[in-house]
Parts: C-alpha cells; structure tokens; sequence
C-alpha cells in the first residue's frame, strides 16, 4: 500500500513522537521514567529533626534535558502539612527551574515521610517522585514557625519576632543567629532560663537597602547541641521599589521618517525625589523640557521623537534620579519606514 505524502506539519509531530518514543525506551524498561532524569541532582531531601512549629522549604532544581519544550502540568503533594510550587510552569531545552517543596512541622508529630508527584507533559505524560522527610521534635517549638515581611518599601524599616522555647535536661545555647544571602539583620537574646526550661527571642529587621523583590530563604540558629548544631528558620517577604515609572515601555508602532512624536512618561516615588538625567538621548529622541531642579513625589518626562533612519528601531534610557542607586530603564521600540 501506497502512503501519503508526509506534510511539513505531520513530519514535525512524527519527529517528536520519535524523540519520546527514544525517551521511553532509555527509562529503563519504566514507562514514567523519563521523567525522574529530569531531576539530576535527586528526588529526595531530609530536612533531619526539626523544631514543632518550623516551617520548611527546599528546593529541588530540574532541567529540561530533552530537545522539546516541556510543561510542569500537575504537582501533587501527599500530605496536607506539604505544598509545593514550580518556579516556572515551562522549560525550554536546557533549561532549569525549581519545585520548591514547604513542609509545616506544626501538622505532625515525630517522623514524617511525605511524596509530591510532578507530573511533565502535556503530548507524552511522565511523572517522578519527589520525597521530603522530617521528623518534628515536641520539645523544642518555634512560635510562629516563620519569619514573615508583607510587602515592604525600599528603605523602610520593618521587624518581626519568633519566641523559641525548650524543655529538657540538655543545656541548650543559641550561639547567634547565621543570615547567609537572606536581606535580613537577626538577633537572639535569652528570655528565661530554669532547670529543665529555656526561652529565646530572635528578632529579624529587613534590610533597607536590600535588593528590590521576592525572597523566601532560611536563617540558621547555631546551637550548642552536637546533634543538632543548626536551626533553620525559615524567613520570606518583598522588597518594593521605592519609585516606579509608568509606562515602563514606549511602543511607538509604524512610524515615517517625517513623523513627529510627543511622549509622556510619568515617574513617581514614595518621597520626594528630583530626576537627575536621563541617558541614552540623541539620534532622534530628545528630552521636550529641560529637567526640573526641584523636588516631586511625581515628575513627567516628555520626549520628542523623531527618528530619521528607516528599519526596525529599539532604543533603552536610563532615568537617573535621586532616590536610588539604580536607574529606571525606559525600553523604546518601533518600526521606521521611508
């Protein structure tokens, strides 16, 4: 019997079929084993003996060692005491992202051994297995379990608590606290001490000159305890900008070389702050005013554009101003025609 002609499209999907089907066959006579490879450095992490109350977070990278793009579709905890969220939802060729897997030592007591299944897809569905163990000690209990920052603005002071109590016959010590990357400034002080009982307090300040974003990280409580020489506590929050520019982005669209353009950008700040200059100008985009010399909790840029070569055109400024180190970045993008 004769076939038909292959079309490009159906030459394309036979093409991925075979790179799965090769996939398949190298899991090791498992139909989902393709999956685990994606996890290179290990589906399982033990957090070890933890604090009653402590809240956990690992994270495990996982790369997208196939030639076809590949969707995280579905993860599936265990246990109501685990969560677990994918840093990216896709991952091109090559690339890495994480499932960050959290583990609340409040919801249990002892030992705990819990899965999260990832599920990868979405043409051909293979799946790994994640495991997280931890064993929750009752007589050492952090309260809260977290060190928690809502959203705070650049430069502005915040500060959060979490008492630490111990009862048992081993003298425990809290030496001082370990910050590593997490934008935070931590403290411990002794509350109480008795026979059999002892109390701390750890009290974390966030930076005010951190790096704008997210973060979600752990401290360290380093102990006197040979069996267990460091306490994590886990610490998240975000760090605002303290100005914002709006639009971030000028799309100028079709334009001619006799067009002649206005645009309004308009930056402002939690206080009042002055725009220092404006870099990147010239060849066609200009400042339409000279910069005021006063200070503003809100200031409009104007520029005139006029742009005289023809083709596609891109162009990045850097707004300067007086209430941060790092620019504002303005994008430009268009196309020119004769």
């Amino acid at each position: 019997m004769r076939g038909l002609p292959m079309t490009a499209g159906k030459f394309a999907g036979f093409a991925i079929l075979m790179v799965f089907w090769h996939m398949v066959l190298a899991g090791a006579g498992r139909a989902q084993g393709w999956a685990e490879k994606m996890f290179q450095q290990g589906t399982a992490h033990d957090f070890g003996v933890v604090p009653k109350g402590s809240q956990l977070l690992f994270r495990f990278p996982i790369t997208n060692i196939y030639a076809v793009r590949m969707e995280i579709v579905q993860i599936q905890p265990g246990c109501g005491c685990v969560s677990a969220v994918a840093s990216k939802r896709f991952l091109e060729p090559k690339e890495t992202g994480t499932i960050d897997v959290s583990m609340d030592s409040k919801r249990f007591d002892g030992p705990k051994n819990v899965g999260v299944r990832v599920t990868v897809g979405p043409e051909f569905v293979s799946s790994a297995e994640l495991k997280v163990t931890a064993s929750s000690r009752g007589d050492l209990v952090f309260n809260p379990g977290l060190i928690q920052f809502g959203p705070q603005a650049s430069g502005v002071e915040a500060n959060q608590k979490v008492l630490m109590e111990y009862a048992g016959t081993f003298p425990l010590e809290i030496r001082e606290v370990v910050t590593n990357q997490v934008p935070v400034v931590a403290t411990v002080r002794q509350l109480y001490r008795e026979p059999g009982r002892v109390g701390y307090e750890i009290s974390a300040s966030l930076k005010t000159d951190g790096p704008t974003g997210a973060f979600k990280d752990s401290i360290f409580l380093k102990t006197n305890d040979p069996n267990q020489p460091m306490l994590p506590i886990l610490v998240e929050g975000a760090i605002e900008s303290g100005i914002s520019m709006t639009p971030q982005k000028l799309a100028l669209g079709s334009v001619t070389t006799a067009d002649m353009l206005t645009r309004r950008v308009v930056v402002r700040g939690q206080k009042p702050f002055q725009i220092l200059a404006v870099d990147g100008t010239g060849q066609g985009v200009e400042l339409a005013s000279e910069l005021s010399p006063t200070q503003a909790m809100s200031q409009t840029l104007s520029f005139k554009i006029q742009l005289k070569s023809a083709g596609e055109f891109r162009r990045e400024l850097k707004v300067r101003t007086s209430l941060q180190d790092a620019p504002l970045v303005l994008m430009m993008d268009g196309s020119v025609t004769p």
